[in-house]
């Protein structure tokens, strides 16, 4: 059924209905429009500029409070609640999405709420005797942002489009999108946050467009971007090709589970460590203070508190010694996002600066280094994101037809086929939406379903990558092995969600999933990835080949075994004898994992086989046709 949208203010019919952009943030979300009047993105804070700062439309912690009688409160004044109320109160809800307890066990003891260990399901939190999933808590911050919109913009709010990290993985994005839903938001996009942030700073837009009234490309000349992401929970590198309004994204690269955070948990361990304090009980109080003196020393030299009598100080020399090698683990992912992208340094064009993280000094000083270039930092990185989600939002709409987003997808997607191999569909980088298909048939005689395992990685063994699903085709009609055509696709749509069609083409026997993994990447997994894929190159196509070289060997002598059971009648003694010893040899070289010796009795037993296969063959054509006119 259609919606209608309506004015809150005047009762009125509003011929236009309003599609937000969200930035649903680690540390804060916020929510921004395209302005009708100057057609430039804005947050909402922006949109009316007579509400006190503080009051709805500026940023919006998202800090979840579960007060008594079920009273539940987000924003600034759930934030009073963490230290005073700190089992009862949720932060950093972004960086649970799509996680299990397994993934997060190592970074427990940095927060104050309890977690939940659902056997290899996503994580729960606990307070008191009820229990939310990421997905539940991102809602009532989305809830939140809907409210606020719908309180200044005086209309009903009901589509959206959201941004995440880049390296978020099906599961995040799908836990973003059912978040979305829940909040009574249709999520029309689930954008991709270094491709929000190059639309919001006006790469490739008219500019008119663009909120500082130019035009950084220049036209229609190509540019190449680098969008360096530094939030409060999560870190993307991202490279791309900006010509003529077509946004092509090169590379992406980053960690979902590094940001500020990690820097407040490095200025809280030295605190404990300094002051041999009781790291349980003075957790979220050294939390909030470790996050001000981050702060605060973006700008002065020195940070100074008393609680308690215990005083908290941090010079910035100490505290930039404490975030560097933070730092730097953000610096190797920007290496290896240049060296997919296949690009130079001194091909760079603009190097822009989004993320609340990235005021810090050291972090520009560092990331300017790098690069050998000075970076842009002109557009507020707390709301960048946000107003880049408003421009994507005003496409979807379909005010703007002269821009084009093409996102990647940073890992392969494959499907494991026989021997445990990797049997790639779409290789990391593929432009997406994105669709690949592929067939496959059966290995034993009448058999009735095929089990597909899908998997993500780089790797040529499954073992090595990370599987994302697994279910079976079933009702596959009784059929001689090789002949039931499979037909698998891959298609990932928009949102850089996953969905598997298998069909088989003979019988119509059909089967499709969204693909929901059931444990997300560690906090190293993708970076780890990627590097043992590089590491373990040599070693990978060795074990390929000779995985190879065993099924095409175990496959001819079972095919020979049923062949000599089935035409014993017809073959010589000579033949039969030579064909057993060849099948000897062949089951030899199997079992010493020799691939040369193995290719070599493969092809002794296929020369021995062949002139009486064909001699049968040509007997049982002959037969059939007798009789026959052509």
């Amino acid at each position: 059924m259609a919606k209608i949208a309506i004015n809150i203010a005047t009762g009125s019919l509003q011929q236009e209905e309003i599609i937000v952009g969200i930035d649903l943030g680690t540390t804060n979300s916020l929510v921004a429009i395209m302005h009708p009047e100057s057609k430039k993105p804005v947050a909402l804070k922006e949109y009316n500029s007579s509400l006190p700062a503080g009051q709805a439309g500026s940023l919006v912690p998202s800090v979840i409070h579960f007060g008594d009688n079920k009273n539940i409160t987000v924003g600034e004044e759930a934030k009073q609640y963490l230290v005073s109320d700190a089992a009862n109160t949720v932060f950093s809800a972004k960086r649970l999405m799509g996680k299990t307890y397994k993934d997060v066990r190592h970074h427990i003891t940095s927060l104050a709420y309890k977690i939940i260990d659902e056997n290899n399901k996503p994580v729960k939190v606990q307070v008191g005797n009820t229990f939310y999933s990421a997905v539940e808590l991102s809602a009532l911050i989305l809830k939140e942002l809907k409210k606020q919109a719908e309180h200044i913009l005086k209309t009903t709010v009901s589509k959206a489009v959201i941004t995440v990290p880049a390296y978020f993985n099906d599961a995040q994005r799908q836990a973003t999108r059912d978040a979305g839903k829940l909040a009574g938001l249709d999520v029309l996009r689930i954008i991709n946050e270094p491709t929000a942030a190059s639309l919001a700073y006006g790469f490739g837009m008219p500019s008119q467009s663009h909120p500082s009234g130019e035009n950084p490309v220049g036209g229609e000349q190509a540019k190449i971007i680098v969008v360096y992401d530094l939030g409060g929970g999560t870190f993307d590198i991202s490279v791309l090709n900006i010509t003529g309004g077509i946004f092509e994204v090169l590379s992406t690269n980053g960690d979902t589970y590094l940001g500020g955070d990690d820097f407040d948990l490095a200025i809280i361990d030295y605190w404990i460590s300094e002051n041999n304090l009781d790291a349980l009980h003075y957790r979220q109080l050294l939390r909030l203070n470790a996050e001000a003196a981050k702060k605060q020393l973006s700008s002065v030299a020195f940070y100074e508190t008393v609680y308690e009598g215990i005083t908290l100080s941090l010079n910035r020399e100490k505290f930039e010694h404490l975030i560097k090698p933070i730092i730097e683990k953000t610096i190797v992912c920007c290496k290896q996002a240049l060296m997919d992208a296949g690009i130079k340094k001194n091909n760079i064009n603009e190097i822009v600066m989004v993320g609340g993280s990235t005021r810090i000094p050291l972090v520009k000083e560092m990331l300017s280094a790098f690069f050998g270039k000075k970076l842009n930092d002109s557009v507020d990185p707390d709301e960048v994101v946000a107003m880049g989600a408003a421009i994507q939002a005003n496409i979807l709409a379909g005010h703007t037809t002269d821009m084009l987003l093409l996102d990647i997808t940073p890992l392969s997607l494959g499907l494991e086929t026989m021997g445990g191999l990797m049997d790639v569909l779409l290789p990391r980088n593929s432009k997406i939406p994105a669709k690949a298909s592929r067939q496959y048939t059966t290995y034993k005689d009448g058999q009735s379903g095929i089990k597909i395992a899908v998997y993500q990685g780089e790797r040529d063994m499954v073992k090595d990558n990370r599987r994302l699903a697994e279910f079976n085709l079933t009702g596959i009609p009784g059929m001689p092995a090789g002949m039931p055509k499979v037909d698998i696709s891959f298609l990932i749509n928009a949102d850089g969600i996953l969905v598997v069609n298998a069909k088989e083409l003979r019988s119509g026997i059909e089967q499709t999933i969204e693909v929901k993994p059931q444990f997300g990447l560690t906090d190293a997994d993708v970076e780890k990835m990627l590097l043992d894929s590089m590491e373990h190159a040599k070693e990978d196509m060795d074990i390929r080949a000779l995985t190879e070289a065993k099924t095409e060997g175990e496959q001819l002598l079972q095919t020979t075994e049923k062949f000599l059971q089935k035409h014993f009648d017809n073959l010589t003694q000579i033949e039969i004898a030579a064909t057993s010893l060849a099948m000897q040899a062949l089951q030899l070289s199997l079992e010493l994992n020799d691939k040369n010796l193995i290719q070599t009795k493969t092809e002794e037993l296929n020369d021995i086989s062949r002139p009486y296969a064909e001699r049968i063959m040509d007997l049982a054509i002959g037969k059939a046709m007798k009789g026959q006119q052509i």
